[in-house]
């Protein structure tokens, strides 16, 4: 390795990074009469195929609304996603700064694409170990592991428990930390520099603290961790480079970003954080619209307000407009736009179902962009399955209106089981006996989503492939994947949206009232 003595910078490294990734991505070129952002990503003008979708799918007539859509498609960037833009602008800040040096590996917390966006660094010699939840759609895990990232696959957001943070439990904490060191173990990485700090730990694991999870490896075991929730060049490379690219493009076409709207999901709030700066700073304006599904929904990659809601780069105070949208509608949007041809994910079409919605209530200027964050490509098994995964669920009215249909009720969870108080409250709102409840064993629960087949005390409690059945969980999350699971298998079940949690608000009752750590 050829070493910078002066400044300790890998510059093989560097130089290589410049020419196989750097001069790929979106980056400011400076010359002597001006500077300007070079490998720009499309801007196309998507609004009639905005207007073509509202007819025909939503029965919503925008012909003659005052209404321009252009489509910001970073979809198209190397690695597939806009998390390229800081994943690059991070690492080689890294390399410059000596930080990152080719050998070492890198740590980081994800939900797929600031991971597989790295797995270009892999080509270059330095090793990625993304930290990820078993909840990520199979096409994510897929591309993470094409692009040669090595994964510590943890099961701790699959459901997760609002209000539970307050009521850590060591013991379950206990039992992920020993599943970490095994992955870590078969991995290669010492497992007495683990033990080390094993209470630390165990003590973020109580917390579900993941983020910080990967920043503690990495410094235990003498690694790099981007940090991208944290990171304030997560917001730098939005504020200088996406918006200014933004803008240039629009100037190109005889607009300016000062007279659009800009409309982005929520994923680490880098892009929102980043946007929202260059709009007050250059226009004095807040124009940045922020959209994010029901805490009842899960849209790959992005968060919901309750989640955003703890980290760094949340700031409200900088968005001209906060929206809970329903990705429930918004699929079809998705379906339709794919199928014109457009190459979008899942955050994107709710982003652009919320532009919709914006055009047909009023109150909003009718010139957007809206940032395309990712491709279809990690959800076309999603998008071939949801007529199918849309009738694996049904909302509390439904099953309420229906509940006659249902041979049984099963809580259905991993982790944990529900209180006295939860049962009853289960019973209450479905308006059944609380012996029609069942509570199967939560490694029962684990084995069948782990191996796919069906354990025997869990199939008697299902009926076997005769009976129908209601699942619960926590908020709908793991009662959809058992149910997935049981389809292939014949067994006909529905998840309940939204689970226990939907059930308890407005009741008086906090979660930990009405469930507890499971202990079989």
């Amino acid at each position: 390795m050829q070493e910078n003595k002066e400044n300790n910078i890998d510059t093989i490294l560097l130089e290589d990074f410049e020419r196989e990734i750097w001069s790929k991505v979106p980056h400011l070129e400076k010359k002597p009469d001006e500077v300007r952002v070079v490998n720009a990503t499309p801007l196309i003008d998507i609004t009639e195929d905005l207007k073509e979708c509202a007819k025909k799918i939503y029965s919503l007539d925008l012909t003659n609304t005052d209404l321009q859509v252009f489509g910001k498609f970073d979809s198209n960037l190397l690695a597939g996603s806009i998390k390229v833009r800081p994943a690059v602008h991070i690492v080689h800040d890294a390399i410059v700064t000596g930080k990152l040096k080719r050998g070492q590996t890198i740590f980081e917390a994800t939900s797929g694409n600031f991971g597989i966006a790295l797995g270009q660094i892999t080509k270059l010699g330095l090793d990625v170990v993304t930290l990820v939840s078993r909840k990520l759609q199979e096409g994510v895990f897929e591309e993470l592991r094409n692009e040669k990232i090595r994964i510590l696959n943890l099961d701790m957001d699959i459901c997760p428990a609002p209000g539970m943070k307050d009521s850590p439990n060591l013991l379950v904490a206990k039992a992920t930390a020993s599943n970490i060191r095994s992955q870590l173990s078969e991995l290669g990485f010492d497992p007495t520099i683990f033990d080390k700090s094993s209470s630390e730990i165990e003590a973020i694991l109580a917390r579900q603290d993941i983020i910080n999870l990967a920043k503690l490896l990495a410094k235990i075991y003498g690694c790099f961790c981007p940090e991208q929730y944290d990171n304030d060049l997560n917001i730098d490379v939005h504020r200088t480079v996406t918006a200014a690219e933004i803008d240039q493009q629009l100037h190109e076409q005889s607009n300016s970003l000062a007279d659009f709207r800009i409309v982005c999901t929520f994923g680490t709030g880098g892009t929102s954080g980043g946007l929202s700066r260059y709009l007050m700073e250059k226009y004095g304006k807040k124009s940045l619209h922020v959209i994010f599904p029901p805490g009842d929904q899960d849209v790959a990659g992005i968060r919901t307000k309750s989640k955003a809601a703890g980290l760094k780069f949340y700031e409200p105070e900088q968005y001209a407009g906060q929206h809970e949208v329903d990705f429930s509608q918004a699929k079809r949007l998705l379906k339709f736009f794919v199928d014109k041809g457009h190459d979008m994910g899942e955050s994107s079409a709710l982003a652009l179902y919320a532009v919709m919605q914006m055009a047909n209530f009023g109150g909003y200027g009718g010139k957007f962009v809206v940032i395309i964050a990712d491709g279809i490509q990690k959800y076309r098994k999603n998008l071939a399955t949801m007529e199918k995964q849309n009738r694996l669920q049904v909302d509390l009215n439904e099953a309420v209106s229906n509940i006659g249909d249902y041979d049984r009720v099963l809580w259905i969870h991993t982790q944990y089981t529900p209180r006295k108080e939860g049962i009853e409250l289960i019973a209450n709102s479905l308006g059944v006996n609380e012996s029609k409840i069942y509570v199967p064993k939560a490694r029962d629960v684990e084995r069948l989503l782990t191996t796919q087949e069906i354990p025997k005390e869990l199939d008697n409690a299902l009926g076997g492939a005769d009976g129908k059945s209601l699942l619960v969980c926590m908020m709908g999350n793991t009662s959809l994947m058992v149910a997935q699971v049981l389809a292939r298998k014949g067994i006909a079940s529905e998840s309940l949206n939204g689970g226990i949690n939907a059930l308890s608000q407005g009741k008086g009752k906090q979660i930990s009232e009405l469930i507890r750590v499971a202990t079989e």
